[in-house]
């Protein structure tokens, strides 16, 4: 056995070598609710998101942004979205000297501050964020911007170059498409680059609006949603439960909130069978609750397919060796939507609904179910729009396995974490300018034992809604509503507003967040072009 031991030190210090930097594959889903996977309480099949989940980590109380660009923009910069989108800021101006809405210079991508590590970076689905992707740190791209036409987009690129529309009926499906040029993408890495280690961003646009999905998928749940998303609501919960995911109450049913935009002149376009409130299932028509159990089959025929194609790309990785040296993160860019409206190519009636030719939207009956147990919607501030699911696994470098994390984390901290992990950190300087303090915080230390990372304060502002978050308590406010404050160790139902009984703590935080909005203002103004 003698002559085994020197080989055995030496496979040893490779692995911890290897785990010092690891590969990334960064997932992020859109528009996906707290509940939807199979892993979080939810009925769809997700036996490739579960088993990153029984690999690994699953954290509770996660938070992005509420929307789709701002957590984009964060998850891949590391600042609020208002700290490195100036237009967003109230009282600076869009236009005048120049182009407000473009990032300021110290604000690269995660993809460039990779590049000194030896990371090679490849982006897939998504982007909206300002500039192309080769032009921001990586080295291949499949870009697609379409977002109404899963089967025959007119808008994508390849490595920052156009490509022409696809045509209907030609077996296009973006989600699939995407796994295809993951897979394509790390197959160059094997064969030209295998010494480096990869970074690649897999940004899905399902299951986002509109509910395009493919027949054999929406198959598999044509009967599922027949009970209606008052009981698919008390499943989930019971699951949540059972799982040690959540233990407190189940939020309220807001009958009376509908979308967050309205669009009367779309919802005649969808006919009777659309329902714009989160009415009890009971006192919906037949053909009311025959359309609304078709939209969520798709909606679930989407995730489902989003799975399997995640399933693709982790046994290319498994088949290139890497599988256990690979850093695996999935969430989503903010809760299931509540919106309703009609885009793209418009919508016919009188098609299979979840074809091409159809143009859907999830709506707040179900988006209230996919974000079991929490309150409101997408653009909302409030923990259904802005918590959804962290699954994150790395067998060479986190030794738990299955468990679960109640350490609250934000998008701001991704960046932060997967430098720390590299062994790397945020630049002072880049491209000669002075970089402010990010304000995410490396996750780390949480992989290891939860509670161990604490945030000073987490901070929203989207369309309105503004929200930030001290400890165990936040303040949240619906556009155009009053302050409401929760104790949210105990209510993250959001159900007890606690502001009168406690009106110094809500003055303290609220001048917390208008400390903060002034900072990113200051940040904003010095940024500006000179005149």
């Amino acid at each position: 056995m003698k002559p085994l031991l020197p080989l055995f030190f030496l496979l040893l210090a490779s692995a911890v070598s290897a785990a010092e930097k690891p590969n990334v594959l960064l997932i992020l889903a859109d528009d996906l609710g707290y509940s939807d996977l199979g892993c979080y309480g939810g009925e769809i099949a997700t036996p490739n998101l579960d088993a990153i989940a029984e690999n690994g980590l699953r954290f509770t109380q996660f938070y992005n942004t509420a929307r789709c660009w701002p957590t984009r923009g964060s998850l891949m910069t590391g600042y609020y979205a208002q700290q490195i989108r100036r237009d967003k800021i109230p009282g600076i101006p869009a236009s005048g000297g120049g182009n407000t809405g473009i990032r300021p210079k110290w604000a690269p991508l995660l993809s460039s501050l990779l590049k000194p590590q030896g990371y090679r970076s490849y982006h897939v689905g998504k982007w909206h964020i300002d500039g192309m992707p080769l032009k921001n740190g990586f080295d291949r791209s499949y870009y697609l911007k379409d977002q109404s036409r899963f089967f025959s987009p007119n808008r994508h690129w390849l490595d920052d170059k156009p490509l022409p529309t696809v045509k209907r009926d030609s077996g296009y499906y973006g989600t699939i498409e995407l796994a295809n040029r993951a897979v394509e993408f790390l197959d160059q890495h094997e064969a030209e680059h295998a010494e480096n280690p990869f970074f690649c961003y897999l940004a899905f646009a399902a299951p986002h609006f509109p509910l395009h999905a493919l027949p054999e998928d929406i198959a598999k749940y044509k009967d599922t949603y027949q009970k209606g998303w008052d009981e698919i609501r008390a499943e989930r919960f019971a699951k949540l439960q059972d799982l040690g995911i959540y233990n407190g109450k189940l939020s309220d049913v807001e009958i009376d909130l509908g979308p967050p935009y309205h669009f009367p002149d779309h919802l005649e376009i969808l006919g009777e069978g659309e329902v714009n409130r989160p009415l009890p299932w009971d006192e919906l028509s037949e053909s009311q609750q025959e359309f609304q159990a078709m939209k969520m089959a798709i909606h679930a025929a989407m995730i489902d397919r989003m799975d399997q194609e995640i399933g693709r790309v982790l046994g290319k990785i498994r088949e290139m060796g890497q599988l256990e040296n690979t850093l695996v993160l999935f969430l989503s860019d903010n809760g299931a939507s509540a919106e309703i409206m009609v885009r793209g190519d418009g919508h016919d009636p009188d098609v299979p609904m979840g074809s091409a030719s159809t143009y859907l939207c999830l709506g707040p009956g179900w988006s209230t179910a996919c974000n079991t147990p929490f309150r409101r919607h997408k653009t909302w501030t409030h923990e259904g729009g802005s918590s959804t699911p962290l699954v994150v696994s790395w067998p060479a470098g986190i030794s738990a396995r299955g468990e679960l994390r109640t350490n609250p984390g934000h998008v701001i901290d991704v960046v932060p974490t997967i430098l720390d992990l590299v062994g790397s950190q945020a630049p002072k300087k880049w491209e000669g300018v002075k970089v402010p303090s990010p304000p995410g915080k490396s996750l780390k230390a949480v992989f290891a034992k939860d509670g161990t990372v604490e945030h000073d304060s987490l901070w929203w502002f989207h369309d309105g809604h503004k929200a930030i978050r001290q400890g165990d308590w936040k303040l949240v406010s619906a556009k155009g509503e009053p302050w409401e404050l929760f104790e949210i160790s105990k209510d993250r139902a959001e159900s007890q507003n606690l502001s009168r009984k406690f009106p110094e703590r809500v003055r303290g935080l609220e001048a917390e967040w208008n400390r903060q909005m002034e900072t990113f203002w200051e940040m904003a103004k010095q940024d500006l072009p000179k005149r």
